[in-house]
């Protein structure tokens, strides 16, 4: 349950930032910069991937007290950035819209496809690379990798959705349960590291 909420509130946060940044452009017209949102985009995927692949990779070459020392202390930061990234969250859930398009606006008008490509790779892999520490956590058996694949495909659904206009999500609803769920899930990390 743990890492299909993850990656249901962390993608559908990715998906969000790519939505507002193509609405933005669609509105200006200047839908032909699509394609350098969605290589950042693409990008981001791929680093993310990469972090994820290493950091469970290190936890895999590690036997007994090495072992356990690393999956405490990767639960215990995991534990500490999800509580801290959930009311930083809310902190900045009002300024995320004109702050991502007034970052889009300037590139724009710099005429630089690589800071619009680098606006959208940021706010991505930050929540990519979120979701990967968070995942050491809790991917304990096949069936958390299942319902982290599920609360993935559920969060492009939903970002899809939001975009084309077709989902009247009340996003305060959605994040309000998914902040509650997700502290549940910090504590249980927290109570896991310490063991």
């Amino acid at each position: 349950m743990g890492a299909a909420v993850i990656t249901l509130r962390e993608g559908f946060e990715a998906s969000l930032v790519v939505g507002i940044v193509l609405a933005f452009l669609a509105r200006v017209e200047r839908a032909e910069a699509y394609r350098v949102v969605w290589a950042g985009a693409a990008a981001a995927v791929a680093v993310s991937v990469v972090v994820g692949a290493g950091l469970f990779a290190v936890g895999a070459e590690l036997e007994g007290r090495a072992e356990a020392a690393f999956e405490g202390a990767v639960m215990l930061a995991a534990a500490g950035l999800l509580t801290w990234m959930i009311f930083w969250m809310r902190r900045q859930a009002r300024s995320l819209r004109p702050e991502l398009e007034a970052k889009v606006e300037a590139a724009l008008a710099a005429g630089s496809s690589l800071a619009l490509g680098l606006v959208v790779f940021v706010a991505v892999v930050r929540e990519g690379i979120e979701t990967a520490l968070f995942l050491i956590g809790s991917v304990a058996s096949p069936a958390s990798a299942v319902g982290g694949l599920l609360g993935l495909a559920g969060s492009v659904a939903l970002g899809v959705l939001f975009f084309k206009g077709a989902a009247r999500l009340d996003l305060r609803r959605f994040f309000t349960v998914t902040s509650v769920l997700l502290l549940l899930f910090a504590a249980w990390l927290l109570a896991q590291g310490l063991h």
